[in-house]
């Protein structure tokens, strides 16, 4: 064993790190970008609504772009961003070192990029995905779906992988990976979303799994699942593609919730109000939304007994969400609260999100549901839930966090700026989109006729759009201003929190705590601040830590899949240079190779000195 880690150039430390907090970091990073992409198709689809019958757009890269930009949004910007913050912060507030299976989690970070770039390999060989994000058939069978539909399914596939794994790691370092005293209901909330959402990870991603290589089979192999002349059932689809489906949306929103968690206790000064309601809400949560995935389906007719079923169970949703809400007003009730960015976005998130909620249980009705269904009035409902909650909580922990991450702060004038400009242009973007909806206005339409009433709410839609793009300039301006100009952190704590996060150092050593942490109370680092010398106590005596080393075998193994991936696609290619088959072997080769190589190749990490260790502390 190794007895220290190996040198290497900056370069190949980030493509061979399994440091959990680098891998957040490159999950921020990826996630931020395919967040921008998908931002811009946004914008694009909006300028070309903003009067009737603009060109600006064809119907066809409408469609692409609408597939695109949902696909993106919810798989590789707000997916990842979620990673990047549980990558970082569980290991910390746990008290670990890190993860339970680094290597693993290298691997799902790489598998997940993979899928993304294999997803997005679609614009140069002819188009994107064009059948809507849900890719319902027959809109996304052969017939009537080009090659960017196989990329679209492929590229799911890969990226899923990645997902599932990342979700199986976290579950295990949650489970085992505690500190002494760290119980179960001493976690953060955030850990406690978190695992909750690995859980429906495990669960959700398994379907979708299915329903993709159906999907895969009916298209390149000649399968009949969902071909009705052979038998197939198109029905089939949207039951596997929702019960995914809505359980991704807590997959999104549990953390989003914990995040807000943090934040808001940490800036009103006060502990969590109703810890133990809100552990349990967020159980009853992710136990309900398996039960409601029909109500995206209540214009399919299933009958009046299943959608009353699932317009009950939709209902009741809301009661556990709401203790939520109320927890989180009660513990600002009374508190002395700081209104800097990170906890402008987490108290602007609660109406927010109400607002969203409201129109969920609305749709929910089943009848009602017929003359909303298909409108604009569902785009508004679900982007105030994904946009008006996981978004808004995503900014809030980017502020947060982003000392810890990174060392410095953001500039508090610039973030302000762009909370205003956010929140200003999303409420003006979507607001209006409710009652476009209620007038009639169908979603999916890349162009409108003039005097039906839709002009005026069109256009203040499209200007809200210019706002929120406008935002994110501020923001990019910010990280970039800040890098060079922003206030130093060096102190372990600078905003006086309340969680194990912020007892370790600044910038966090890789091995995290000198000596693993001795947990007295929820909220450990708080307890002791007002029981203790401000210290956490140790659990252990110092001593050398034993650390894993990187592999590139993660970044191969990614590679191998994204090559098989391809091979697979150019199945429905026409004339390929190269016979498809020995792609898409040759690259399930590559992938399993590294797997035999990983098996039988021993690496039993290196060891950090307590010298050195001391040395770190100290200095």
């Amino acid at each position: 064993m190794a007895t220290s880690k190996k040198e290497k150039s900056v370069l190949m430390d980030w493509l061979t790190t399994v440091d959990h907090k680098k891998l957040g970091i490159m999950y921020l990073i990826s996630g931020a970008l395919f967040f921008v992409k998908a931002g811009i198709m946004a914008l694009f689809m909006r300028i070309q609504l903003m009067f009737p019958e603009m060109n600006f757009l064809s119907g066809q890269t409408f469609n692409e772009f609408i597939t695109m930009h949902g696909t993106i949004m919810l798989f590789l910007a707000a997916t990842p961003l979620l990673f990047a913050f549980m990558n970082f912060v569980i290991p910390l507030q746990i008290g670990a070192r890190d993860v339970a299976f680094p290597f693993v989690n290298a691997l799902g970070f790489w598998i997940f990029f993979a899928g993304g770039l294999l997803l997005s390999m679609s614009w140069f060989f002819g188009g994107g995905p064009d059948a809507g994000w849900t890719a319902y058939v027959p809109l996304s069978s052969r017939d009537y779906a080009g090659l960017g539909l196989d990329f679209y399914v492929l590229g799911l596939q890969v990226s899923g992988i990645g997902t599932l794994i990342s979700g199986i790691n976290f579950l295990v370092t949650i489970v085992n990976m505690r500190a002494p005293g760290m119980t179960m209901m001493r976690l953060p909330l955030f850990v406690w979303t978190s695992f909750i959402t690995s859980t429906l990870i495990l669960f959700a991603f398994t379907p979708l799994a299915a329903g993709l290589a159906f999907l895969m089979l009916d298209r390149i192999f000649d399968g009949q699942f969902f071909i009705p002349d052979m038998g197939g059932n198109v029905v089939l689809w949207q039951h596997i593609f929702w019960i995914f489906g809505h359980p991704e949306v807590y997959i999104l929103v549990l953390p989003a919730f914990g995040i807000i968690s943090e934040v808001i206790p940490a800036f009103s000064r006060k502990r969590l109000f109703g810890y133990t309601a809100m552990v349990f809400a967020t159980m009853i949560i992710a136990f309900l939304g398996f039960m409601v995935w029909a109500h995206h389906m209540f214009t399919v007719g299933l009958g009046p007994v299943a959608n009353s079923i699932f317009a009950i169970a939709t209902m009741t949703i809301a009661v556990p969400t709401g203790i939520k809400i109320f927890n989180w007003l009660f513990t600002m009730w009374g508190g002395k609260i700081t209104f800097n960015t990170a906890m402008l976005f987490a108290s602007s998130f609660v109406p927010t999100f109400v607002l969203g909620g409201v129109t969920g249980v609305m749709l929910a009705m089943a009848p009602v549901d017929y003359l909303y269904h298909d409108t604009y009035f569902v785009v508004a409902h679900f982007h105030y839930i994904i946009v008006g909650g996981i978004v808004l909580a995503l900014f809030a922990g980017l502020f947060y966090w982003y000392p810890k991450m990174f060392n410095h702060m953001l500039n508090e004038t610039l973030g302000k700026l762009f909370f205003w400009l956010f929140y200003i242009g999303f409420h003006l973007t979507f607001f209006v989109q409710h009652l476009l909806g209620l007038m009639g206005m169908p979603r999916r339409v890349y162009t409108y006729l003039p005097d039906q009433g839709l002009d005026t709410f069109n256009l203040i839609s499209t200007i809200g759009t210019f706002f929120m793009s406008a935002g994110i300039i501020v923001l990019v301006i910010n990280v970039i201003y800040s890098a060079f100009k922003g206030e130093r952190v060096t102190v372990a704590d600078p905003w006086d929190a309340r969680t194990l996060e912020w007892s370790t150092p600044t910038p966090v050593p890789e091995y995290n705590f000198a000596q693993t942490p001795q947990v007295r109370s929820l909220d450990p680092l708080f307890y002791e601040k007002v029981h203790g010398d401000g210290k956490m106590k140790p659990a252990e005596p110092l001593g050398d830590i034993h650390m894993p080393n990187g592999s590139i075998l993660p970044l191969i193994m990614s590679v191998g899949l994204f090559i098989s991936g391809f091979g697979f696609v150019m199945m429905n290619m026409e004339n390929p240079i190269i016979n498809p088959l020995i792609v898409a072997i040759g690259g399930l080769a590559i992938t399993f190779g590294c797997m035999f190589i990983r098996s039988v190749k021993e690496d039993h990490g290196y060891h950090i000195p307590v010298e050195e260790i001391k040395g770190k502390e100290v200095g």
